[in-house]
């Protein structure tokens, strides 16, 4: 479709043709390179950018074609100095609620992904240009639109065709899909990219604030750098798949950048013009006038008798008419590659199973094939991950698209383990196609350690009654690498042979300081160490023994000795003396 830009006849504008040059000098100006030869939008595959295959966030539905004013919100540079900065045209004033919403998503962006460089200018100005900023702002205290705002069924019927993916639960339509809310998701977009911006444990389309996050995170996604120009204008095509929509943002973003202003919620002006509907204010150019025709009008037929002084001659036949010749059928264009998939295949991944907190050494990977195992390239393969575990792909997120290579097969980012453990499916499936997809089981196990020992030869002694002056440290590791993060079990055991806990000797305290002789719920530090609470002994004398084990198996016996009371042994230093000596005991004899 071709853009329509509304508000062309501004103030001072002589005529049509003034209107239309000052627009085009505006387009060129701020947003030099970027629009198709012929103002018309790249198709679906014009660019990689676009995550899903329907068409990027929107499902490529129709936008706000409104350009921005030609005169500037800031002041002109020959101003002087102390010029108060104009707020320009209504245009650029932002309802409140709308412009908080754009300015914390990209606050929280510069948190979470500071690579990208994410400016609220640019949320604003998709969020204008898709929805005239919420309608004018036409939303409540906690940023849910007070009606919903709908793009058209995409049926289609001069749009993009996508069935149902949501049951109606964000658009209220079971058959197709339909752009939802001020930043205008496709439902099967929003499964994967939603977000919470408000904190109100809900992802809701119909929210700026979660609205605003999503875009942001879906602008940031693929490791784009939005203050490289290339990766800019990846990132807006991505979201709706047209040149004519790149050079409409990428004019809003610089007019917001120049000054804005904020205005009350609801009083917002609401764009006119639409990129589906018929209405041009721009005129097209007019093709060269050609010349007349120079052959002379055909003689006018002699009739006899009719007095005009030539020979007479009979009246001509009736031509016979031609059988008509049947028109030559049109030839049925071939079908895109997605048509031609009949099936996927598995590309032999092996066993699917990583630590927590470690990348998956396998990669998941199908093959894209026709009815007769023919590969196919270039078709869009979605891998979804499900299942109640935190793992992602590389890079954070859950849903990825990779195309298929020339041998029909496509590779999933690198799987990345969460600290949640358990079992999470990932299914490929192709995208725009109803074909059976293919399920991979992946596990994410306990973090391990396969050795376990003391970080000191120190003996462990004290006095019956007394406490050890030394805490027991040891240092768990993996194939030779500290193991952080790894459970243990510490318990003093009755034996070697006998690992139940003892009932008397040393010991720990709980909370409440009661005696506890095994202790759970342990965890190696991010070094791998683990430092043991300080342990006391009762008035048994004797050695002892503690088990500490990690999950994996890793075990270390540490002896405790437990020496007589008033015996001259090795003493229990009193913390209350400065000198170290030891307290005498009251019940030895003298």
């Amino acid at each position: 479709m071709a853009a329509h830009f509304g508000r062309r006849l501004r103030k001072g504008a002589a005529s049509t043709a003034v209107a239309a040059a000052a627009v085009a000098a505006l387009s060129a100006s701020q947003a030099p390179g970027v629009a198709g030869e012929d103002n018309r939008p790249a198709t679906a595959e014009a660019t990689n950018s676009v995550p899903d295959g329907t068409g990027g966030a929107t499902g490529n539905s129709p936008y706000y074609t409104d350009l921005p004013p030609l005169k500037s919100p800031a002041p002109s540079p020959s101003a002087p100095v102390g010029t108060p900065v104009s707020r320009g045209d209504a245009e650029a004033g932002i309802p409140a609620t709308v412009l908080d919403a754009y300015q914390k998503a990209a606050a929280e962006l510069r948190t979470s992904k500071p690579g990208c460089n994410m400016p609220w200018q640019l949320l604003a100005a998709i969020g204008n240009v898709e929805s005239g900023q919420a309608r004018g702002g036409q939303v409540d205290a906690d940023g849910t639109t007070l009606h919903r705002i709908l793009g058209p069924q995409l049926d289609g019927n001069g749009f993009a065709l996508i069935p149902d993916t949501d049951g109606g639960a964000y658009d209220g339509n079971s058959s197709y899909d339909q752009a939802v809310g001020p930043m205008q998701f496709i439902p099967s977009t929003w499964a994967w990219a939603g977000r919470d911006g408000n904190g109100d444990g809900e992802k809701d389309p119909n929210n700026i604030y979660d609205a605003a996050l999503a875009a942001g995170h879906y602008l940031c996604r693929n490791d784009w750098d939005l203050s490289r120009e290339a990766d800019l204008h990846s990132a807006i095509l991505s979201y709706n798949n047209s040149q004519d929509y790149l050079a409409l943002v990428l004019n809003w973003m610089e007019y917001y950048r120049k000054g804005t202003h904020t205005i009350p919620d609801g009083t917002g002006g609401v764009p006119e013009h639409r990129s589906d509907q018929g209405t041009h204010s721009i005129p097209s150019p007019s093709p060269r006038p050609t010349q007349p025709p120079t052959t002379k009008p055909a003689p006018k037929p002699h009739t006899p008798g009719d007095g005009d002084g030539g020979n007479e001659t009979p009246s001509p036949k009736p031509p016979t008419p031609k059988p008509p010749v049947p028109p030559t059928p049109t030839p049925t264009p071939p079908g895109t590659p997605t048509d031609l998939v009949d099936h996927l295949t598995g590309t032999g991944t092996g066993k699917l199973t990583a630590m927590a907190g470690d990348a998956f050494t396998e990669r998941i990977g199908v093959r894209a094939e026709t009815k007769v195992g023919k590969s196919v390239a270039k078709v869009r393969i979605r891998f979804t991950l499900t299942g109640d575990t935190d793992a992602t792909f590389a890079g954070g997120e859950t849903v990825a698209t990779v195309a298929t290579d020339a041998k029909g097969v496509a590779l999933a980012p690198p799987l990345q383990a969460g600290e949640k453990t358990g079992a999470f499916k990932v299914t490929a499936a192709v995208v725009g196609r109803q074909v059976k997809g293919v399920d991979y089981t992946a596990t994410v196990t306990e973090r391990v350690a396969d050795a376990l020992a003391r970080t000191s030869t120190t003996p462990l002694t004290c006095t019956a009654g007394g406490e050890f002056a030394q805490q027991v440290q040891l240092k768990a590791t993996y194939r030779g690498v500290a193991a952080d993060k790894v459970a243990a079990t510490a318990t003093v055991v009755k034996s070697l042979l006998d690992a139940t806990a003892n009932d008397k000797g040393p010991y720990f305290k709980d909370a409440d300081g009661k005696p506890v002789r095994t202790l759970t719920g342990l965890r190696t530090d991010a070094k791998g160490l683990l430092t043991l609470p300080k342990l006391y002994a009762d008035d048994t004398a004797g050695t002892f023994l503690l088990r500490v084990t990690t999950a994996g198996g890793a075990t270390v016996t540490v002896p405790l000795t437990v020496e007589a009371a008033g015996s001259p042994a090795v003493p229990t230093p009193d913390p209350s003396t400065s000198s170290g000596s030891p307290t005498p005991d009251p019940s030895a004899s003298s």
